[in-house]
């Protein structure tokens, strides 16, 4: 296919990052530094003792165990690449690597949105059918959930784009931080309609579809919690508050960024949207997790007495 006039094939893309300002840069450089050795010895934390905790072997442990593990990779995915951006202020970026940071942004975004609806699965069978959790969560039907979750998000969000690749064109300069498919799509060398449609259709998919289960899932939570005793509610609530937390920001950030109308917001507004689902997110989910779960806090607590004596 014939290029456009004046339009050349592009070998890598430009980052324009925050700012250009080096004091700056180097600010933010710290920062996004700390942020992600919290996020990953929080995700890493979460995983060894969910694997080390033979009580925490349960489905519920089993998928938050999967969350840990993908904001773990997902935030490296990013994170390392916008740190030597900031240092370096190059922003530079192959092709190559730009592609692969899309597919493993769209592959593990995906996942966590089919993830967060299996875990509010879980919890409705627990709260609302608790005689037969152990028969409708047995393990052999959870290895078969989470791989049913990991095959969606991959049908879903990945082989989509490499059917329809993005052939990027020069100029190649990027008013973000890290490569997305919303953004690339933007010094695409051919016309981008059918592309934009394929990604509203996505979007529903894995984004809006999702999201409407979960809704549905915790409406009838709340039917089944309000028809028990007061002094049980606290319980049945507090098993449901982290997952709420997490789904309100992650869906939140995912439906303002892929289902919202962006032609009302500023070139700046999907970097900043970006920087909380992709950096501030993964940091935040096992923070939410630990300090809301009592279990969790209660094996802190064992191993730290444990290391003082």
């Amino acid at each position: 296919m014939d290029l456009p006039i004046n339009r050349t094939l592009a070998t890598e893309v430009i980052l324009l990052g925050f700012s250009q300002n080096v004091k700056i840069n180097l600010l933010l450089f710290f920062l996004f530094l700390i942020i992600y050795i919290i996020t990953l010895f929080g995700n890493g934390f979460m995983v060894c003792v969910i694997i080390i905790s033979s009580h925490l072997h349960t489905p519920m442990y089993f998928f938050l165990c999967n969350l840990a593990f993908i904001d773990f990779f997902y935030s490296s995915s990013t994170v390392p690449k916008l740190l030597e951006s900031l240092l370096f202020s190059s922003g530079k970026t192959s092709l190559m690597i730009c592609d692969i940071q899309v597919h493993v942004g769209l592959f593990l975004g995906g996942t966590e949105c089919l993830l967060l609806v299996l875990m509010a699965y879980d919890r409705y069978v627990a709260i609302c059918k608790p005689l037969y959790y152990l028969v409708l969560m047995r393990w052999s039907i959870c290895y078969r959930l989470i791989t049913l979750v990991w095959v969606s998000s991959f049908i879903l969000s990945v082989l989509p784009s490499l059917l329809m690749p993005v052939r990027a064109c020069n100029p190649n300069q990027l008013n973000h931080f890290v490569c997305e498919i919303l953004v690339l799509i933007k010094i695409s060398c051919e016309s981008t309609e059918k592309t934009e449609i394929v990604i509203s259709c996505i979007s529903f998919f894995s984004i809006v579809f999702p999201f409407i289960f979960i809704l549905l899932s915790y409406a009838c939570i709340l039917s089944s919690v309000l028809k028990i005793r007061s002094s049980r509610r606290s319980k049945a609530f507090s098993t449901c508050s982290s997952h709420v937390t997490v789904v309100t920001l992650f869906y939140g950030t995912a439906l303002i960024m892929y289902c919202g109308p962006s032609s009302r917001y500023s070139p700046n507004f999907g970097k900043y949207i970006s920087v909380f689902y992709v950096i501030i997110i993964p940091m935040l989910n096992p923070l939410i997790y630990s300090l809301k779960n009592k279990e969790v806090t209660k094996i802190c607590l064992a191993r730290k007495t444990v290391l003082h004596c």
